[in-house]
């Protein structure tokens, strides 16, 4: 997987469940092709469902042998993480 072409996108600042949902498509297209990396330094707030739902892809990837990746977490990304208590949900898949 190392020559594999990572396909990146970002989180918008405002992670709700609509926001992952408006990107899912790109999501899903990218981890049938390959391997993905979402950045999440631009994320405000974020949803519970839509942290479900990164988890989901983490595993369509994982099913197809790509990798989801998440990179640069903001601190309101970590502190939901930590609130809900999913950092170890999280820890494999994160970048770095």
């Amino acid at each position: 997987m190392a020559d594999m072409q990572t396909k990146q996108i970002e989180l918008p600042a405002i992670a709700d469940i609509g926001a992952v949902d408006e990107l899912r498509e790109e999501m899903l297209e990218a981890l049938n092709a390959g391997n993905l990396e979402i950045n999440l330094a631009k994320v405000e707030r974020v949803s519970t469902n839509a942290l479900f739902m990164l988890l989901s892809a983490a595993k369509t990837a994982s099913n197809h042998n790509y990798q989801l990746l998440l990179s640069a977490p903001s601190e309101h990304f970590s502190s939901a993480l930590e609130t809900l208590g999913l950092e170890s949900a999280f820890a494999p898949l994160m970048k770095g």
